[in-house]
Order: structure tokens, then sequence, then C-alpha cells
């Protein structure tokens, strides 16, 4: 028997939630239109016409202890990434106040490695203060598995989000990462939220997972309470554990934003890496979900500038604006 996928959404607008005891087969079974237009639907009555666009800068690189499958800044792989200590708060200043003058809402610094510690915790932490005092953009942080100790301290420097991404379910993480668990990474949000930030948690789907897995993460990210979820598609970089995997397809990715949006209705869906295997640059799942992205040219997301995705939101009837 087919399932109305608008009236599902609409029950989810009066309190509904999808949760992991019911079958939920049919997110997977609806034609993609119309899973879209009730993704759309949700996307509007929870978001409006907002669309949250946030900026990131590399500030450490490489060297990284942990053995991601996926990542180009691992120490188990060979793909000739840039490697780089720690910028200068100097320099991670700059590039915050040209973000806020690109007119991004948000800026985070990323850095490499399992966590950041000692003198280059400090740095980051005199950076933010610098920022907070002197600036208006929205201050994110993704530094790895923290204490709870250096969580606060990113509070009252002013950070006011934590990114943490679960990456993918639990059952699949193993084959994904062995030198630290889901679990690790479970605590460290819980720890964030504990110290007052909001967290930032999604992951990266075309890894090898099943479509199971995907809902399994969408589920568990409604369970931790998140409220802004990246989704990542596999951009496969020679020279890592991944590097033979075929792209996703664009109704593939369009698909899992959709459902992402029905199991986490009040959350952004921020659209990160991978964007160039969607439609018009994912320009069309801005109007099928997705409430946010990441944008500029860094990482895995360049392709889009903020100035593009800026136009691309006026031609939509978007904004970025705040009120």
């Amino acid at each position: 028997m087919s399932v109305d996928v608008m009236s599902i959404a609409e029950e989810i607008i009066k309190g509904r939630r999808l949760n992991r005891d019911e079958d939920l087969g049919w997110l997977l079974e609806a034609e993609l239109s119309e899973l879209q237009a009730g993704a759309f639907l949700l996307q509007k009555h929870f978001r409006g016409n907002h669309i949250d666009l946030c900026t990131i800068v590399n500030g450490r690189s490489g060297r990284c202890s942990e053995n991601c499958k996926y990542c180009a800044q691992s120490a188990y792989h060979h793909t000739g990434v840039e490697e780089y200590p720690l910028m200068s708060k100097e320099e991670l200043f700059r590039h915050a106040k040209a973000n806020q003058e690109g007119g991004a809402n948000r800026f985070s610094i990323v850095t490499s490695g399992r966590a950041l510690s000692g003198k280059e915790f400090e740095t980051v932490l005199e950076a933010y203060k610098e920022m907070n005092d002197t600036l208006s953009i929205h201050l994110c942080a993704s530094h790895g598995i923290l204490t709870e100790e250096q969580l606060q301290k990113l509070y009252e420097a002013g950070v006011r989000q934590y990114h943490h991404n679960i990456e993918t379910s639990k059952r699949y993480f193993p084959e994904i990462c062995t030198s630290h668990t889901y679990d690790d990474r479970i605590k460290t949000i819980k720890l964030a939220q504990k110290a007052g930030l909001n967290v930032c948690s999604g992951g990266i789907i075309g890894m090898g997972e099943t479509w199971a897995d995907r809902i399994d993460m969408a589920i568990s990210l409604s369970e931790l309470n998140i409220k802004s979820i990246p989704i990542n598609s596999l951009m496969a970089i020679p020279g890592t554990k991944l590097e033979g995997m075929p792209p996703l397809s664009g109704d593939d990715i369009l698909r899992t934003i959709a459902l992402f949006r029905f199991i986490n209705p009040e959350a952004d869906i921020r659209m990160a890496a991978g964007r160039k295997l969607m439609p018009e640059n994912g320009a069309t799942a801005f109007k099928a979900g997705a409430s946010a992205s990441i944008t500029g040219n860094m990482l895995t997301t360049s392709g889009t500038t903020m100035k593009d995705d800026l136009e691309i939101l006026k031609k939509l009837g978007l904004t970025n604006a705040e009120n």
C-alpha cells in the first residue's frame, strides 16, 4: 500500500516525530519528487525562507593520528595534502573578518588531529575571544575529541556551536575508523551540549553504507537533539582507503537530504562536501529539504563561492539575512 507522503509531512508539522521503532521503508520507496515536496513543506514550516551559510578555515592541516578511511589528512594515507601547523591568531582572525564581510552567517576554525591541546588550544581560544569581542559573525569550532573543561572554555571564549560528526551509523562506523569509536564521538557531543554549546553533527554518505545505515544515522541525530546536520557526499580522494568508491548519483543525495528533513524536521539540514554531484550544484536542494550549506572554497566543498550562493538564494526567493 502506498504512503501519502504529504499527509505524513502535515502530521509532523502537528507534532508527530518519526522514530526507529517504525517502518520507514516508505522514505526509500516514495517518488523522489513527492518526497522532496514533503521535505520542502517541512523546511518552509520549521525554517522559513532562511538559509544558513557557514564558512570554515582549515586552521591546522595534515599529520592526523586517526585512521578514518575517507580523510586526506590522515597520517595513514599518502595524498599529498598540504601540511602545516596551527595558523597564527592574527591569520585566523583575518579569515573570520573576511568571511563576515563576504556575508556568511557563521565561521568555524577546523583543525586536523584527534584533539587540539596545549599552546595550540590556547591560541584558538585567544582568537575566538578577539573575534567575539570585535566581530558579529557566529562562531563555531571543530577541534576533535575534547574534554568537558576545554568545551567549557570554548563557550566562555564566545563559541556557541561545536562541530563533531558521528560520520555514519553505529553499525558501520568500525568499517570507517578504528582509532577511536562511535561512542567516543557521542560522548564528546554530549559534553559539548552540557557545556551549553549547540552541536553541529552529521556525516558522510557514499562510503559503502546501506540506506538503512543512513536512516539509522538520521534517527541517531534526532535522538541526540542535533539542530545542525551537515550531509557530506564522499569525494573519493586518491591515496585514501576509499579512493576507488564511485560517486553517488545526484538523486541519491537529494533523497538523503529529504529523508533527513523528515526525520529531523526542525534542524538545519546542511549541504557540505560533494555539492557538485547534485543538479545545479545543489541549488535545487534549497527547495527540497536543505536549509543550510557550507559555502566557499575550503576542503572538498569547493565549486561554489559565497557570492554564488547569495545569488542562488536571491533567485530562489530565499535569504541568509538574519532578523
